[in-house]
């Protein structure tokens, strides 16, 4: 089993790493597809200092050379020099702004997991009753909103009508507004997905066996029923982390957070495309690593799953 396991880990690593190597390619060559130079549309500069600048950032080079550069600087963890925000590497501007943007992405993601377990199963265990359908009301209201509307309303809210909190992202707890935001879809998600899933689990003969021995119910949920439950909400934090990194791009720019989003929105508007290629990279690997991490923990937290 160890093994097999081992060799399941060195697969999807690979594969991972594979992937990775692709998003880097295809969005190095789909940047120099554009038939613009990152400095053709600044004002009051002659083809001489085009040229220069060109030959400083190293975009005179054939294509294929820039992207073996490219590539020996990123194994380094040099994204290259910011043509938008002169004086500063990409590599010193994506650190920065991914401070909020973690900050705000896990935190929104783990209060999605957890308050998302417990009514998923209070739902199960309250079936057909007052609770379990308030629960699955809100649950599919939630659902069916985006991110950046649900933003909006709790801005207009809690900030603008109720004065509760702050509605700029680099205040004092203004960063509070963005986290529920963010983990509202989720949470609500994962609690279907664990209602289906306890209720699954509720149903199997070795948990009417544990009551019928007199098993205690609290021990038969928290020791026998709980963890098997956990398994489809496991495989669901990879692509949950995804959502959460790409959708906070959108309620970052609503809130003012100086994070990734902001920062990628601002660099397209600059046409600096070092920053572009670098936060997409930068972004694309983190929902990779949080996929591959996902399949891991589903194989150690059900070690009845079958690897071959």
């Amino acid at each position: 089993m160890n093994a097999k396991f081992l060799s399941y880990t060195i697969k999807r690593l690979l594969m991972s790493l594979l992937t990775i190597f692709l998003v880097i390619a295809i969005t190095f060559f789909v940047m120099h597809a554009i038939p613009a130079s990152p400095f053709s549309s600044e004002k009051a500069k002659s083809d001489a200092v085009i040229a220069a600048l060109e030959a400083k950032y190293g975009f005179d080079k054939p294509v294929p050379v820039q992207f073996l550069n490219y590539l020996k600087n990123i194994l380094h963890g040099d994204f290259g020099l910011s043509t938008g925000w002169v004086g500063n590497t990409v590599s010193e501007l994506i650190l920065d702004g991914f401070k909020y943007s973690a900050q705000i992405g896990f935190t929104a993601g783990i209060l999605a997991l957890i308050f998302g377990v417990i009514l998923g199963s209070i739902a199960a265990l309250r079936r057909g009753k007052v609770l379990d359908k308030v629960i699955q009301v809100v649950t599919t209201a939630l659902v069916s909103m985006p991110s950046f509307v649900l933003a909006t309303i709790l801005l207009l809210v809690f900030s603008l009508q109720l004065g509760w909190l702050p509605s700029m992202g680099n205040q004092p707890g203004g960063l509070i507004l963005p986290i529920i935001s963010l983990s509202l879809y989720p949470m609500a998600y994962t609690t279907r997905l664990q209602r289906s899933s306890m209720l699954d689990v509720l149903g199997q003969d070795y948990i009417r066996t544990a009551r019928a021995k007199g098993v205690k119910n609290s021990m038969v949920i928290f020791k026998h029923a709980l963890k098997n439950t956990l398994t489809p909400v496991i495989t669901y934090a990879g692509p949950m982390m995804a959502y959460i990194l790409t959708g906070s791009m959108v309620v970052e720019n609503i809130f003012s957070v100086p994070g990734l989003g902001r920062l990628f929105t601002n660099s397209m508007l600059r046409t600096d495309y070092m920053m572009i290629m670098g936060v997409t990279i930068f972004l694309a690997t983190m929902i990779i690593l949080m996929n591959f991490i996902g399949d891991i923990l589903y194989k150690v937290v059900d070690p009845r799953i079958d690897l071959s």
